[in-house]
């Protein structure tokens, strides 16, 4: 890696650091104005669809090997990483999702541009620690935080009162992990309660059409477990159908020799919150049958264009209850829906919940809350205002779905046992499932 950038919604370049020596190839100038002509380019303001990685074209005034661009988008910033010669991708890539995860657990949800205004200098700190030379180094957060301490509202109101950042962010000793064989976990670990907790998750990423049929669907799961133990503990995670998992990743605490011969997971957590695991649920497409309904219809052809859109609640889902009992109550169900750049304003109004439109961005979001098998469906309808002269639009892009439904399970995939060895106490111990929509798109043509 190169070079690392920053940028926000509006294409300002928030942070800029180069790792090696500063090359003209790799420059704001090149990376930034050349992806955020590729962002400017969509048909519409989503920019989910911008592929990962993208080739600076060739100046042989600057230099004739390619660029590299590689890119993520959270929380409405680009994370943006430059590369003169081939490198995995897959690497860059799970590199910048790791350096957001940490954004977040220093700063905050969402990590977004005030965010990483208000904290310049523990950014660019926290990119010291975490790159060498333009290779990843310490991305564990408990060694980074035995390093560079997270902000406090103590530091936030000296900084203010004084006008000065702090010194005090920095330690000058090193972390534990890293003269030990266990670089995630501290040493000296005491709680006066130990508890530990699981969560389950699940997302569905569906492509469905108009008429409500699936096109394409995919699940994969992520297990994240909450550590509050002392000492150094031993844990054995045993699961009841271990054959839905395929395609596992796990964090660098897991033994995966273990995992390979007799299907538990067997790890010395690290302290706090962590992703123990990721998977995809096998023959998924076989398994599902979505739990909500969205039928959308625009209709640009009249003299004045319209939009109706219709959610619901199926009666009947192949979703597994943790607990007796159906499918009650789906919760944070939202609506996304873009609209082309020819549409100047609409007037919308919803059965439930409310919705807010953005001019800029050509946005508008519904949000319902919770859906219950009470009240089935809500709609949304609403007239559309065209840019005078311009050409009315052939499609609408699809709607974006978000919604969640709490101990509930796609796979049935559950805890059998969680075995504790190395400590004397008994910890309190707590699972739970959940399923949520991943990239959920429901299609309006």
């Amino acid at each position: 890696m190169e070079s690392m950038f920053l940028m926000g919604p509006t294409g300002e370049v928030l942070i800029e650091r180069h790792f090696r020596a500063t090359s003209r190839r790799c420059s704001r100038n090149v990376v930034c104005d050349f992806y955020w002509k590729q962002v400017s380019s969509q048909s519409t303001i989503d920019v989910q669809d911008i592929p990962p990685v993208l080739v600076a074209p060739v100046n042989n005034r600057i230099g004739s090997s390619p660029v590299y661009v590689i890119s993520i988008q959270k929380d409405n910033i680009f994370y943006l990483v430059a590369c003169l010669g081939e490198v995995p991708p897959l690497l860059v890539i799970e590199f910048l999702h790791r350096v957001a995860s940490i954004f977040t657990e220093y700063f905050g949800s969402p990590c977004d541009e005030n965010a990483i205004k208000d904290n310049f200098s523990t950014v660019y700190q926290l990119l010291e620690e975490m790159v060498d030379n333009g290779w990843p180094l310490t991305t564990e957060p408990n060694s980074l935080k035995s390093m560079i301490r997270p902000p406090t509202l103590v530091g936030k109101l000296e900084k203010v009162v004084m006008g000065t950042q702090s010194n005090a962010a920095v330690s000058e000793s090193l972390p534990d992990g890293t003269i030990s064989n266990m670089p995630w976990r501290k040493a000296g670990v005491k709680y006066a309660h130990n508890e530990i907790y699981v969560d389950i998750f699940e997302e569905v990423d569906a492509i469905v059409d108009i008429n409500g049929r699936v096109i394409s669907s995919d699940v994969s799961g992520s297990i994240m477990v909450q550590s509050h133990l002392s000492g150094v503990p031993d844990l054995l995670l045993s699961f009841k159908d271990p054959a839905v998992i395929d395609d596992c990743a796990f964090h660098p605490c897991v033994r995966y020799n273990r995992y390979e011969r007799d299907q538990v997971i067997s790890f010395v957590p690290p302290d706090g919150d962590f992703e123990l695991m990721r998977y995809r649920v096998k023959n998924a497409s076989q398994l599902i049958s979505l739990p909500i309904t969205c039928r959308p219809q625009f209709n640009y052809s009249s003299p004045s264009p319209t939009l109706s859109v219709v959610i619901g609640m199926k009666a009947v889902t192949s979703l597994i209850k943790s607990s007796k009992g159906s499918i009650g109550v789906i919760e944070e169900v939202s609506v996304t829906i873009p609209f082309p750049k020819s549409v100047r304003t609409t007037d919308l109004r919803v059965s439930f919940g409310r919705v807010l439109y953005d001019e800029s961005t050509k946005i508008a979001k519904w949000t319902i809350g919770k859906l219950d098998d009470k009240t089935r469906q809500y709609d949304l309808k609403g007239s559309i205002t065209l840019t005078k002269g311009s050409l009315r639009p052939e499609e609408n892009p699809p709607l974006q779905l978000t919604w969640k439904i709490p101990l509930a399970s796609v796979s049935g995939l559950s805890v059998s046992g969680l075995n504790l060895s190395g400590e004397s106490y008994r910890p309190y111990k707590g699972v739970r499932n959940i399923v949520k929509s991943g990239k959920y798109q429901v299609r309006c043509n």
